[in-house]
């Protein structure tokens, strides 16, 4: 069976899929993507151009756009989890106040670069919260997009702080995590999963979905920086 998966969740998943394999039986490759965007290896990108996949795990949004185009099985969708959007610093430096948005805007302001995801919440930041600050045209002019090497740039000392869930800030290393935005800011992002539509395999996709709405995964799914979804049904 081969998942394909973007980085918010991955996290848990990681965690996750070595008890799965054990108790199941079953074998599963894992191929990344982005959720979203414009490149050749967002996950739509890769189902349009034949990568097989049997599941997919993303964004709610980038799965809506998977769904629209007929690319999930219909009725497999299951949300799993949701995250908040943090800022990562290089690990020893100091932690900045992100506790109000004015301090959130002035961080953005005085940062020489800023990292983000090349996906979903990325999209957000650039075309909805950046420009609600008033701050658009000067921060997404040092806005580096990397998706989940967002906090990689951090850590290099390529940009002095990143702007993405709080998943792929806890599981990276070399940065550490500054917090969370405030709330009148926040873009709380829902990680779900599907069956590729024609596909095969449906029920051992099922199965694997099933497992990660479980409660048997909502630890690692909180450990992750995540609150699980589909368990608390």
């Amino acid at each position: 069976m081969k998942v394909l998966i973007s980085g918010g969740f991955s996290g848990a998943y990681e965690q996750l899929l070595p008890e799965f394999e054990r108790t199941s039986g079953m074998k599963v490759t894992t191929g990344s993507g982005s959720s979203q965007g414009t490149g050749s290896q967002t996950i739509g990108a890769q189902l349009a151009r034949g990568v097989p996949a049997n599941v997919v795990i993303l964004s709610r949004e980038g799965l809506n756009e998977l769904i629209a185009a007929n690319r999930i099985a219909a009725g497999t969708d299951v949300d799993l989890a949701r995250v908040p959007l943090g800022v990562a610093v290089c690990a020893g430096t100091p932690k900045p106040d992100v506790s109000t948005v004015e301090a959130v805007k002035q961080l953005l302001l005085n940062a020489k670069t800023v990292a983000v995801p090349g996906s979903t919440s990325g999209i957000w930041l650039a075309t909805d919260l950046f420009p609600r600050l008033g701050i658009a045209e000067k921060v997404n002019a040092k806005a580096t997009p990397r998706g989940v090497g967002a906090t990689g740039m951090v850590a290099a000392g390529e940009a002095e702080i990143a702007v993405m869930p709080v998943s792929e800030i806890l599981q990276a290393t070399g940065v550490e995590f500054a917090g969370t935005i405030p709330p009148e800011i926040q873009f709380v992002q829902v990680f779900s999963a599907a069956v590729v539509a024609g596909s095969g395999q449906i029920e051992d996709s099922k199965r694997l979905i099933e497992f990660l709405a479980s409660g048997r995964a909502s630890e690692a799914i909180r450990n992750s920086g995540m609150e699980p979804l589909a368990s608390s049904r």
